[in-house]
């Protein structure tokens, strides 16, 4: 890995008219997060170009910063030569999405459609609505399955029962490459606050038991509405949790897949 450099992951090909499908993963993941929906894009046709933020997955560290207002610049470069000035769909999941509407309220020419997928910031929580456990510190991978195990069920996967050998793989796999565990922003209203920047249509999708937000699920689509000029809807997919997009990808998919021919 070399500092700075960001990876980029790309399938389909380019059709006129139908600008890539951007994807941007969440905090302690890589594009792996979005296993089960990349093919279902590129099968309706779509170019999908996925991104290992800075710090995590394939890509190098960030040479400054550890947040995800660090991750505008990069981002803006690469894909103002990915996309070469064509307006991408821009798909952001939790920590990805807060990222994706940081970048927009700086650089709005990037993108003609914004869709945040379990985001976190829009300043409608008294607190934190969960509590992970520590890994790190244990000495046998046994011990290790078992809290992320704990994890996945705790923030990620509402439904225990579908914590899976690939969820574990890819959770797993995702953790141990974070090298940026300081990660404040989540915790703040920041993405409400830079939404009102951002003026293209902005559609949310979440799981009906997402648990960033808990019981102010109901709170979200208000604060969205609030917040972005060109508010679309918010879409809460029934039986889900946080990781929406891997727990129910049928739902998810059918779901964006009407954001992204509207």
């Amino acid at each position: 890995m070399v500092q700075g450099e960001l990876v980029w992951h790309a399938w389909g090909e380019e059709r006129a008219g139908a600008p890539p499908v951007v994807l941007l993963h969440g905090g302690s993941g890589s594009w792996t997060h979005w296993v089960r929906n990349i093919l279902p894009l590129v099968d309706q046709g779509r170019r999908v170009l996925a991104a290992d933020l800075p710090g995590f997955g394939d890509s190098g560290s960030l040479p400054a910063g550890s947040d995800a207002d660090a991750m505008v610049a990069p981002l803006a470069t690469g894909l103002g030569q990915l996309a070469s000035g064509q307006p991408v769909d821009l798909v952001g999941f939790s920590f990805g999405g807060l990222a994706a509407g940081l970048l927009l309220a700086e650089h709005p020419a990037l993108a003609r459609r914004l869709v945040l997928v379990g985001a976190p910031a829009m300043g409608v929580l008294p607190g934190r609505q969960f509590q992970l456990r520590a890994w790190r510190h244990l000495k046998t991978p046994q011990e290790q399955a078992e809290v992320h195990r704990h994890n996945l069920a705790v923030l990620m996967l509402h439904d225990a029962d579908r914590i899976d050998g690939l969820a574990l793989e890819i959770h797993v796999g995702n953790v141990g490459r974070d090298r940026l565990p300081r990660r404040r922003l989540a915790h703040t209203d920041i993405l409400a606050r830079r939404l009102p920047h951002v003026p293209c249509p902005v559609h949310a999708i979440y799981g009906a038991y997402d648990a960033i937000y808990g019981r102010y699920i109901d709170s979200l689509a208000p604060a969205f509405a609030a917040a972005a000029p060109d508010f679309r809807g918010l879409a809460l997919i029934a039986g889900a949790g946080h990781w929406v997009q891997f727990e129910a990808p049928a739902a998810f998919n059918a779901a964006l897949w009407r954001v992204l021919e509207n």
